[in-house]
């Protein structure tokens, strides 16, 4: 069950963007698991995160502001750069 007394961050495009970018670093094995304290690399989750954020820059193109639009572009080519050297 949520705690009701903890103070959950705003439901917003930003932090939306931003929980798919630390989906992305778990997956790197950036951050370990915490039920059993390991990191684990999958790299085809990380392919899939990818996927979902270039999906949402498809849909939303015309729709941002500058900065949401920064913010995902530059949470792309961080993971996508990243991508490359780790997967090539």
């Amino acid at each position: 069950m949520a705690d009701e007394n903890f103070d959950y961050p705003p439901i917003n495009f930003t932090n939306f963007v931003l929980s798919l970018h630390t989906s992305a670093l778990f997956h790197f094995g950036d951050i370990p698991d915490p039920t059993s304290g390991k990191a684990q690399k999958d790299l085809v989750a990380v392919k899939q995160t990818i996927d979902m954020l270039d999906m949402i820059n498809e849909k939303t193109k015309g729709n941002l502001n500058e900065q949401e639009n920064n913010l995902l572009q530059g949470v792309l080519y961080e993971l996508k750069m990243r991508y490359v050297k780790e997967n090539g």
